[in-house]
């Protein structure tokens, strides 16, 4: 009984993400302005998170920021079924992408995309494998029926090339399709826990900040290409950067600093759409006090 309600769920989603794009968008951001009442243990987590990194803005711009990314975080939800679920014109129609050169630039080498939690992530991602095969990562959902619509939706275009790693693989999945050129969707800036993880700061805040990406770069020789992908009104833009030149240097410290420098710059630029409902400093150093507090039913 239970996964057939999933199952018809998922349908009323995918019958939803056929609404005009205006209508739709409208329809995220009106629910997620609920969401921003009903959900109150993301909302004490995401305003202890804006309150952390921070603490010179005022109560009331880190309240707004934070409405903002509730109405944002909705709109991604629903709007992710275009992608997993919309013809390839609507996609490209809906998502743009500018910097294009510097992915074609190492096509067919070693390359890890950068895409730190921006909500617009799936979007992008998704827009990306339209034209390409493209690897990544992914946790497997509570969900059965949502983790295969999930996969299936995310490598559907180049189901043959493409390949989806579950994070209980491990990072070594991940290898031979970054050494045979396919790029890797990496999203790395999220607290696992101290393992293979080094204190770096993030908005002046230690943080447990994962190695993986600079040890990936060095075992495969690939050059790191950092993808951003931003909501606006009319849909998506993913912006691909340059690709970083001297990483790794072989300091994991340094590395891992760089990493969430180059994030911290973009979250300035849009600061409600990055990922504030994540638990970021959950994992302490040792000795230091628990940021969220302990509550019921407050997940990471």
């Amino acid at each position: 009984m239970g996964e057939r309600l999933e199952r018809f769920g998922l349908a009323a989603l995918r019958a939803v993400s056929r609404l005009p794009y205006p209508v739709l968008r409208r329809l995220g951001e009106a629910v997620g302005s609920l969401a921003w009442w009903l959900a109150a243990p993301r909302r004490r987590i995401a305003l202890t998170n804006l309150r952390l990194c921070f603490p010179d803005w005022t109560e009331a711009k880190r309240r707004q920021v934070a409405r903002d990314h509730f109405r944002y975080y909705v709109r991604s939800f629903l709007e992710r079924f275009v992608f997993w679920y919309g013809s390839p014109e609507r996609i490209r129609a809906l998502c743009q992408v500018e910097g294009i050169e510097h992915l074609e630039a190492h096509h067919g080498k070693p390359m890890i995309l950068l895409a730190p939690h921006f909500l617009g992530l799936d979007a992008g991602g998704t827009r990306l494998q339209a034209d390409r095969p493209v690897a990544s990562m992914y946790a497997a959902q509570k969900s059965r029926v949502l983790t295969e619509a999930m996969t299936q939706g995310r490598s559907r275009f180049h189901p043959e090339a493409s390949t989806m790693i579950l994070r209980t693989e491990g990072l070594r999945a991940a290898l031979k399709p970054i050494r045979d050129g396919i790029p890797f969707y990496f999203l790395p800036d999220m607290d696992l826990g101290p393992r293979d993880a080094v204190f770096v700061p993030f908005f002046g805040v230690p943080a447990a900040t994962v190695t993986s990406m600079a040890r990936l770069a060095k075992i495969t020789k690939a050059v790191i290409v950092p993808c951003i992908t931003r909501m606006t009104d009319e849909g998506y833009v993913v912006r691909v950067y340059p690709a970083w030149e001297d990483y790794p240097v072989g300091d994991a410290e340094a590395d891992a600093r760089r990493m969430n420098a180059f994030i911290e710059e973009r979250v300035l630029e849009m600061p409600a759409q990055y990922l504030w409902t994540h638990k970021r400093f959950k994992t302490r150093p040792p000795g230091a006090p628990d940021l969220y507090g302990r509550r019921t039913g407050e997940g990471d």
